[in-house]
């Protein structure tokens, strides 16, 4: 048995595939998923179980679209996994919340770092991205948001095969894979 994060693509987003944390749970839990924990209404699914990140996609999946009637997409992570993404990220990401705001996106295979980076847009002087273990960091100035090219990714092919989160949701996503059950 081991630590895993669960980050749901697409749901209470614009009053879309609206689900409750508290029905998430008991949804993952009746699974047979242990240790269940969520983190704010965007998606986000702590657990503990057995298996791989790529099996539990694939139960994930399938037990989200039965529970809530919608075509489930899921990346999942184990501890380690996310240790070594916050580990590898670029020197002073997500350090500066003053002047940029910064995201991390979580790549669903087969979607790779080094696609994805060629796909993902970027504005001279606003946006920054690198890649990363099976994500890329992606920073922009804040004053300068509204240039961003960040929103244009949910034109691309590439868009339903990922899912962003904040930087500091990431790393309290990781603090709850480490802290101790409960």
């Amino acid at each position: 048995m081991a630590r895993f994060v669960a980050l749901l693509r697409g749901i209470n987003v614009g009053g879309k595939n609206v689900i409750r944390m508290a029905d998430l749970r008991t949804c993952l839990e009746a699974d047979g998923f242990d240790d269940v924990r969520t983190y704010i209404q965007s998606g986000n699914v702590v657990f503990t179980a057995s298996g791989s990140s790529a099996t539990l996609t694939a139960r994930l999946e399938r037990t989200l679209s039965a529970g809530f009637g919608y075509e489930a997409t899921v990346a999942v992570r184990s501890a380690r996994q996310l240790r070594a993404i916050v580990d590898a990220a670029p020197e002073g990401f997500g350090v500066d919340r003053e002047r940029y705001r910064s995201d991390v996106i979580f790549l669903i295979p087969p979607l790779t770092p080094a696609r994805a980076i060629a796909d993902v847009p970027t504005r001279e002087g606003v946006d920054r991205a690198w890649t990363g273990p099976g994500v890329l960091y992606f920073e922009r100035l804040d004053a300068r948001a509204a240039q961003s090219r960040l929103s244009k990714i949910v034109s691309l092919p590439i868009y339903r095969s990922l899912t962003i989160r904040n930087w500091a949701t990431t790393c309290t996503l990781l603090e709850m894979l480490e802290s101790p059950k409960g």
